[in-house]
């Protein structure tokens, strides 16, 4: 009965995170592009960023690379909440490694091909690149989580 609950907590976090990619995604090049500038410029403002005369070639550049952070990080979720929910089921290691990257790969694409069809948006295979990047390092962390935790409670387990 726990494992299901834990299923169905995994599964809706999984979605709503791939609710969350699909809303940013369905967003036209503009509105995307006004998101990213935005978030760039209080960047700038945090880091006291002053030089008027170059600002809006920095500003460009760190664009550039806001929006491809924010790819790798929303994927890094999307590979530790797909890892999780997988292992909740009894496979062997490797099996729910490439069944969680191989559905995140799927997702990158599909939502790289979606955005083709978004006005003043288009897809990437770069994005698909570092959102994969992003899946596999969620995969990874999730797996040395369970490796210390695993470790850990040996630990504790041998001591009593």
């Amino acid at each position: 009965m726990k494992i299901n609950f834990l299923r169905i907590i995994l599964l809706i976090l999984l979605l709503g995170t791939f609710y969350i990619i699909f809303g940013f995604s369905s967003q036209n090049g503009e509105k995307s592009g006004e998101l990213s500038s935005n978030i760039t410029k209080f960047i700038l403002k945090k880091m006291n960023y002053d030089d008027i005369e170059n600002y809006e070639k920095i500003l460009k550049r760190t664009e550039i690379i806001v929006r491809k952070i924010a790819h790798f990080s929303i994927y890094t979720l999307v590979g530790l909440l797909l890892m999780s929910f997988v292992s909740t089921y009894k496979l062997k290691q490797n099996i729910r490694i490439i069944i969680s990257l191989c559905i995140g790969i799927l997702y990158a694409t599909s939502d790289e091909i979606h955005q083709l069809f978004i006005p003043g948006r288009s897809g990437q295979i770069t994005d698909v690149i570092i959102d994969t990047m992003g899946v596999l390092l969620g995969i990874i962390v999730l797996l040395t989580l369970l490796e210390i935790y695993k470790k850990t409670t040996n630990k504790i387990y041998i001591k009593e």
